[in-house]
């Protein structure tokens, strides 16, 4: 197995490197992906981000959830919400609309929960990946050891079970959009 998927191939791997699940904790109050774009600049100036059903991610996320795989997250969400949290939350319906499952948590609720405080994806419940953000490549780093992958699967079952789906939150976070 690979150690780290470099960012230029990490669409690459979501293509083939799972078989039934990709699951996702966000914990992270701010993303540079996001933070770097034009639509980032123009939703903090109260313009709603469009929609982007047929981006890169979008046409992968659709074509693997057709054919039975699940890709599912956690964003974890601050009081007050974040501007990067905000954003995240107006364009979650295009992750939806690509057949995501995608629920959310109070980072609170989270601190309680005692969850790990770093982002990471969990592959058929065997491969852990976290993202290296010191590192200008923002490699995924892989890792099958058993002990890293069933704390990351008690933590999914923790997260999964008490977070709430997005149009539940999306009703309970005040938006100033």
């Amino acid at each position: 197995m690979q150690d780290a998927v470099p960012a230029s191939q990490i669409l690459d791997f979501f293509r083939e490197g799972f078989e039934h699940t990709a699951w996702r904790l966000e914990t992270r109050r701010g993303y540079a992906a996001d933070q770097g774009t034009d639509e980032y600049e123009q939703f903090l100036n109260g313009i709603v981000p469009p929609r982007d059903e047929d981006g890169p991610w979008f046409v992968n996320a659709r074509e693997q959830t057709t054919r039975g795989k699940r890709i599912e997250r956690v964003r974890l969400v601050d009081e007050p919400a974040t501007d990067n949290q905000r954003y995240l939350l107006a364009t979650t319906p295009d992750n939806l609309a690509a057949g995501e499952d995608i629920r959310y948590m109070l980072r609170s609720d989270a601190e309680k929960l005692k969850l790990p405080r770093f982002d990471f994806w969990l592959f058929d419940s065997r491969v852990l990946a976290t993202f290296n953000w010191e590192d200008s490549s923002r490699r995924l780093e892989l890792t099958t050891a058993p002990e890293l992958v069933v704390r990351a699967c008690q933590a999914r079952d923790a997260a999964w079970h008490f977070a709430i789906r997005y149009a539940e939150f999306r009703a309970r976070v005040p938006s100033r959009m």
